[in-house]
Formats: structure tokens, C-alpha cells, sequence
């Protein structure tokens, strides 16, 4: 059965392993979340499984999900087989075990406007040779005669919006499950602030 379960981020700490390494984990807590709805090939053209999670007040969900439980919002799954999931289940972090390869996807902290040297690395102008205030300017943007015909090339690194995006992160381990807690320590670090609501799927 592939795993699966909706998480928020509560922020990052350290575990030891056996060997007394000190390993970097983010800490997900993961409460129950219960299984809404089965996709099949032949009701839907495909198989998944829709989870709702959280909870909310009966008057903020709209009139269409109302039948669905009074749930924060839903999620689904791609699996290949529903065979285990029935309408009403609910799943849990003990369904995880240490060593468990995962990826967890999440949305990245926004940023707002930033420049070009923060949003993609440049290196900036140098701070001498006759420049004042230009350290940080992102430099000529336009082709010179026979260049893309003297205007901007669609695509252009540039200052802009910065942050608030999908990532996922693949290669991922489960290094502690706290069942009582609802808690999973997973390697490494995830996206987003703390409190952002992430996917853990296994791999």
C-alpha cells in the first residue's frame, strides 16, 4: 500500500543516531486524516484517493463539499491500487517507519519584489571604476542590431515576485515516527515557514 499523509511544517531540529552522528531533521506533525473519496478507472478514468484534512465551521464550506465532512480542505493521491482505502479510514504517522524513503512537497516562503543579486544570483557591478550606485543592477537587458531584434527575449532573469512556489523535495528519509504525538522526524530540510501545509508520500 503506498503511503501518504498531509503534515505542517513545525520547524527544524537535530536527532543522534546509533553511531552518535548528529542527523538534521524537520519535525511534521501529522494528525489523522480521513480518506473521502475513492477514484477508479471506471468512474473517473483513473485511480486515486482523496483525503479531507484539518477541520472547519459548517458555514465555511462551500455548499458543494458540505456532504464530504467538515474538513479544513482536501487532497488527493495518484495510486495504483485502492484495494486498502475505503470511504470513512482514516491514516496515520504510524503507517511510516523509520527508514522510509519519502519526498515532501510544499509551498516555499514568499519573498515579495527582490533583485536580481537575491532572486537569481547575480554578481552585481563592480564597486569601483567609476560606479556609484549601481553594485546591484542587473546590467544591459536589451540585443545589440541583429540580437533578437533590439528587444527583451521573453524569459529574462530579471527582478520579480520571489518565493511562494510548489517544491517538492525527493530523497528524503523517515528517521523517527512519535506515534502518541502524531509526529514524524524526517531528514534534511522541507519547504516553507513553520505552520506551511505539506505532502509526505512514500517513494
Amino acid at each position: 500500500m503506498k503511503k501518504f499523509i498531509i503534515g505542517t511544517k513545525v520547524g527544524m531540529t537535530q536527532l543522534f543516531d546509533e553511531s552518535g552522528s548528529v542527523q538534521p531533521v524537520t519535525l511534521i506533525a501529522a494528525p489523522p486524516v480521513t480518506v473521502t473519496r475513492v477514484k477508479s478507472v471506471d468512474s473517473d478514468g483513473y485511480t486515486a484517493v482523496q483525503v479531507g484534512y484539518g477541520t472547519q465551521k459548517e458555514a465555511r464550506i462551500n455548499r458543494a463539499q458540505r456532504g464530504q465532512g467538515s474538513f479544513r480542505g482536501f487532497k488527493e493521491f495518484r495510486v495504483s491500487d485502492t484495494a486498502a482505502f475505503t470511504v470513512g479510514s482514516h491514516l496515520d504517522a504510524t503507517q511510516f517507519a523509520p527508514g522510509d524513503a519519502v519526498q515532501v512537497s510544499g509551498t516555499t516562503k514568499g519573498k515579495g519584489f527582490q533583485g536580481v543579486v537575491k532572486r537569481h544570483g547575480f554578481a552585481g557591478g563592480p564597486r569601483t571604476h567609476g560606479q556609484k550606485h549601481s553594485e546591484r543592477e542587473p546590467g544591459s537587458i536589451g540585443g545589440g542590431p541583429g540580437r533578437a531584434g533590439g528587444r527583451v527575449v521573453k524569459g529574462l532573469k530579471m527582478a520579480g515576485r520571489m518565493g511562494g512556489d510548489r517544491v517538492t523535495v525527493p530523497n528524503l528519509r523517515v528517521l523517527h515516527v512519535d506515534a502518541e504525538k502524531g509526529e514524524l522526524y524526517i531528514s534534511g530540510a522541507i519547504p516553507g515557514r513553520k505552520g506551511t501545509l505539506v505532502e509526505v508520500v512514500q517513494k
